[in-house]
């Protein structure tokens, strides 16, 4: 399955390797002196011919942003974190409640939670993700309207519910029932597209290290999904950041929320597997 190609024409340049100073080996991640994250990790098995190693996107940042994501008083994202505390506590919706009324304190109940998502739900017989689990919770829970997928809202109450399991290792199920979407994802992953003819792979499997045009490739893990782009000043979640890579390839893209998203997001949180939960991360 390929995304359809536009008409516009661009060029890519792939220039010699650069790694930001921190790639150093003894460099590691402590959020507020005291999280420690792991941001490098034996690939998962289901990457053993193309990756020995998956690393972490904070090694390939600058150490003035890496610092950034040390602190949460330096980290630009917490305010997001801070408004999505007042949503939990805010009663939406016809029925009076609000995220605290079922779910209780968030620090206690969400713990964990962000690193098996995407995962398989049974009673909607799917793959969920985490924003359609929120929309659920929402609209069927609390009586609310929906969120915009990938809007400012859904964004800042991920990262609340991410910062939970801050330090824990991605633990993306890929068996059983979610196997066909996983595949579907894979494909995707490795299929070129658009007139640059790029996959996901050329760049985050083949080329992570190097410097493409002002910035450095990473390996495309979304373990420190939402992310805090500094080029934006804004949080950007999974399905953003992929709407934005494909365009990046001159193609037409799919929409945040679709089906082919949701299975690019399960294959793509599985390559992560084994490194720690950052979220909210700080990148370009």
């Amino acid at each position: 399955m390929k995304f359809k190609a536009m008409t516009a024409i661009a060029a890519l340049v792939i220039s010699t390797p650069f790694m930001a100073s921190a790639d150093a080996d003894d460099d590691q991640l402590v959020v507020n002196g005291e999280i420690e994250m792991i941001t490098k990790a034996p690939a998962p098995a289901h990457l053993a011919d193309a990756l020995d190693e998956v690393i972490s996107g904070w090694h390939m940042r600058s150490d003035e942003t890496q610092e950034m994501q040390a602190d949460d008083f330096d980290n630009p994202a917490m305010i997001f974190v801070e408004q999505a505390q007042d949503d939990w506590n805010t009663v939406m919706g016809t029925k009076d409640k609000s995220c605290a009324s079922c779910h209780d304190n968030v620090e206690d109940s969400m713990a964990g939670v962000r690193t098996v998502y995407p995962k398989w739900n049974d009673a909607k017989e799917t793959v969920y993700t985490m924003e359609m689990q929120i929309n659920d919770c929402l609209t069927d829970g609390m009586g609310a309207d929906a969120w915009k997928k990938s809007g400012a809202k859904m964004a800042r109450m991920e990262a609340l519910i991410s910062v939970q399991s801050r330090g824990m290792p991605m633990n993306v199920a890929i068996d059983g029932p979610a196997e066909a979407t996983w595949e579907q994802g894979k494909d995707l992953y490795y299929s070129r597209t658009g007139q640059l003819d790029l996959s996901c792979a050329s760049c985050h499997e083949e080329n992570y290290g190097n410097r493409i045009r002002s910035d450095h490739l990473s390996q495309g893990h979304i373990n420190g999904f939402p992310v805090y782009r500094l080029k934006n000043s804004k949080l950007t979640t999974p399905h953003g950041r992929f709407k934005g890579c494909v365009r990046d390839t001159r193609a037409e893209t799919y929409k945040p929320g679709s089906a082919e998203f949701i299975a690019l997001e399960l294959y793509v949180a599985s390559r992560g597997n084994g490194l720690s939960v950052e979220a909210p991360s700080v990148r370009n």
